[in-house]
Formats: C-alpha cells, structure tokens, sequence
C-alpha cells in the first residue's frame, strides 16, 4: 500500500501530514517542536524514515532534530557549526565588513544514497555536510572563502544559502543559492566552486550585470536532466540549459515575474510550476486570487491553475521551499502559504483541494512518496 507522507515546517513547529495514494484524507500529526521557527524538515531518499528537522529561535538559537521512526519521535544531533577562519567577513547593508555568524540552518539536503549524510546551507550563508547522522558538522569553507565572497550582501531575508541540488548522475556535483550572492556550482563535491550567473540581470545593483550579487530566490532541477535547472529571481524566471553556464529568461506571459517558489513535475521535465506574487515590496498574490501558473514547455507559455484555489479576498505569499511534488503516476503537487494552508493536488495542478487550512505561516512542505 502507498503512502504519501508531507512534512511541514512553519513559525511555530512543524507538522506530519500522511495520506494514502488517492490524496483525499489526510491525517495531521503535530506540532513538534512547538514554538520554534522550523525552517526546514527533509527525509533521507536512502532511507524515508530518516528525517531531519532545523528549528530556530531567537534567544535559544538554533537546533537540528534527527527522527529515525518517521517523525514519531525525534531527539537533538550535534549543532556545533563553526565557520573555518574567524576574521572572514562579508558586506553589510552599509557596505561595511561585517563578521559571519551562524544565525540558523535554511536548508537541509540528505544525500541520495547514504542516510547519515546530509548538507546544511546556513545564515551567515556558508555549506555543513555531516557524515555520521548529525552528530557532528564539518563546513566546506571553500565556497565561503570564493573570490567574490567578500562582496556578498544580505537580502530581506538576510544572507542565507537556502537551495542545495545534488546530482544523481554526478555525485561531484553540488548546485546551490544564496540569497542575495547568486548561483554557485561544484563539480568536485565543493571543494572547489564556480559563479554560475551568466545572463543574470538584476536592475536593482550597481551593475545590473554583475557576477555576484543577484538576489536568487530558488532553483529546481528535474532528476532525469541535471543539466537543465529553472530558477525563480527576485524578478525573472530563468532557464539553463547548460547546469547553470548561462541562463535565459521564460516569464512570458505570467502576470508578474516576481516570486519565490519554483519546481518541475516529477514525470514531464519540461512541465515547471511558479506561485508569482505581486511585486518585492508587496509580498502577496496578484489581484487577492491566489493562482499556481503551469507551463509544459518549459516556460514563456504559462497558464493559470485555479480550480479549488481561492480567487477573491487572498493576501497570502508561498515561501522558497514552500512547494514539492511526489512520485505517483499521477503527480502530486502541494504548497503552503503564510496563511497556514497548504493545498494539494493530485492531477498535475488541474484542481486543489486544502489539505489543513489554520496551520501558522507555512515556511517549507516537502513529500515523501512511501510503499
């Protein structure tokens, strides 16, 4: 029997949704880690009853849980990550040097065929890796400490590396993102890294050309062609075609270009999915209609999905890691808001249904297809 398992961070814990394959009744165990900012919940591909959680919270700091039962239980791992080299800095808002301090963990990314290892992308923006289940992180300094490192300014949301790719077909490979540097890429598993910001164009920096500096929100990747990513900007959605050598522009015909969230259908890799909100100062959908655009030719064709989806009086916004799909013949695809819903659909995007409408701000849903 088929299970399909969401995993649900948001501003006051975080939240285990399961269903079984027909996507109707779903059961919503949580909160766990009541009160704390969950920024990010992620089970092991090696292994799906391995999860890992990161929590934050102001005067407590910032704590990763490690659950080996499926979220039943959870326990604290190893949270000591120390930055290589205490006098690095980067540029504050005020162009003055600013020390790097970790604030919380954004992202945790499992690898793909070893459950006791798992990447962290971190604020102040830096990569972990740990190789024995969490209970100790070592940092890849060498992204860290790349040439233009010491240029790098916080966004909105401060300077956070929040987006990490591992490539099934080149275990050396590492694409990641960081709020407001840019796109970087390894391709001998970080010890080394290379900008990947060609045709990036971002009106709103000195040099709207730059090579660092673009503010990335978020990257997808289809697993059956690495070399093709998707990227949403603060404004533009973008294409690569080469792993991120160059980009190319397919917002099209969406309302606006401005958004957070962006991910491809598990079985159609040309088939892209975006939330677009309505501008960098005003952090909600268009027009109060909350509106998940599809295109199936890879972008500049979009359509509107709103079958199920409120169209009037909807002020939410749908957060980077906020959107997933599983793996079923017929894709799920599921989303929260700020609002605390978090909508599902289990035709590809052709109709929504809210799986749990009072949750708090949803900050990430992830999913776990299980038989």
């Amino acid at each position: 029997m088929v299970k399909v398992r969401l995993l649900v961070g948001t501003h006051k814990g975080a939240f285990v949704l399961t269903s079984d394959e027909r996507r109707r009744d779903w059961k919503v165990d949580g909160p766990h880690f009541a009160g704390w900012d969950v920024y990010h919940v992620k089970g092991s591909p090696a292994d799906p009853n391995r999860l890992y959680a990161a929590q934050s919270r102001g005067w407590f700091g910032q704590v990763v849980q490690r659950s080996d039962d499926g979220g039943a239980t959870w326990e604290p791992v190893g949270n000591q990550f120390q930055y290589e080299g205490a006098t690095s800095t980067h540029k504050w808002y005020d162009n003055t040097d600013h020390p790097y301090e970790l604030l919380r963990v954004w992202h945790l990314e499992p690898s793909l065929t070893d459950p006791d290892t798992v990447y962290a992308g971190v604020e102040d923006a830096a990569l972990f890796r740990t190789t024995d289940a969490g209970k100790s992180w070592e940092e890849l300094p060498a992204l860290r400490t790349h040439p233009t490192a010491s240029t790098w300014a916080p966004g909105a949301g401060g300077l956070c590396l929040h987006t990490i790719i591992l490539d099934k077909d080149n275990p050396n490979r590492i694409v990641t993102a960081i709020s407001s540097a840019g796109a970087f890429r390894s391709d001998d598993a970080g010890n080394t890294w290379r900008t990947i910001t060609k045709g990036l164009h971002s009106n709103y920096i000195p040099d709207p050309d730059a090579e660092v500096g673009h503010c990335v929100h978020h990257i997808a990747m289809h697993p059956s062609r690495p070399n093709v990513l998707f990227m949403q900007k603060h404004w533009d959605v973008m294409r690569s075609d080469n792993s991120g050598d160059s980009w190319h522009e397919v917002s099209g015909n969406l309302p606006s270009d401005f958004g957070f969230v962006i991910d491809v259908h598990a079985h159609e890799p040309e088939t892209i999915y975006v939330v677009p909100i309505k501008s960098d100062s005003d952090h909600f959908v268009p027009d109060g209609k909350l509106r998940v655009y599809r295109s199936r030719t890879g972008g500049n064709e979009w359509e509107a999905l709103t079958k199920g989806l409120p169209q009037e009086d909807c002020y939410v916004n749908v957060l980077r890691d906020a959107m997933t799909v599983d793996s079923l013949d017929s894709c799920g695809v599921y989303f929260g808001t700020t609002g605390g819903q978090v909508y599902g659909s289990a035709d590809g995007g052709d109709s929504w249904n809210a799986i749990v409408h009072d949750l708090p701000a949803v900050l990430s849903v992830e999913v776990q297809t299980l038989s």
